[in-house]
């Protein structure tokens, strides 16, 4: 028993001594990578982008079941450094939102539209599309509400 566990301990030992010996660390980093990581760094230490909205949430009213509603919340970016929206995510497949997919410069603007289509959703709807940013919160959230008539059977 003694011997197995020996003999075992030395083969890991052995392991690990021949994946350490493949060649230097400093060989392996790109540089490219190290350009890209102290831009990021400086971008952090400016601050944490902040995504302000011309509105929150958007009150369709009243259309007929079937129209398909359009509307354009637009985002700007108050921080000091560049605001990325990673994803989009809506309540359901009847709301399909479209973001910006580059970078939002401190200062500027961009649109994010969102459709939703009332087809067999009748009555008070309420849709939310959350966005994924580098912001502190890491998400943004907006809205669109209204009142989808029922059609007639």
């Amino acid at each position: 028993m003694k011997k197995t566990i020996l003999t075992l301990a030395v083969a890991i030992s052995s392991c690990f001594l021949i994946s350490c010996a493949e060649g230097n660390a400093k060989s392996k980093i790109k540089k490219e990578n190290i350009a890209s990581a102290l831009k990021r760094d400086n971008d952090i230490s400016k601050g944490a982008p902040i995504a302000k909205f011309d509105k929150e949430v958007y009150d369709f009213g009243k259309v007929a079941e079937g129209d398909i509603v359009e509307t354009t919340f637009v985002i700007t970016n108050t921080g000091k450094s560049d605001l990325v929206i990673t994803d989009a995510k809506a309540t359901c497949g009847c709301t399909v939102p479209v973001w910006p997919k580059d970078p939002i410069a401190p200062g500027k603007t961009a649109d994010i539209k969102v459709s939703f289509n009332t087809n067999g959703k009748p009555n008070k709807q309420s849709k939310s599309v959350t966005l994924s940013t580098n912001t502190e919160n890491g998400r943004e959230v907006i809205k669109i509400s209204g009142m989808v008539t029922p059609k007639e059977k």
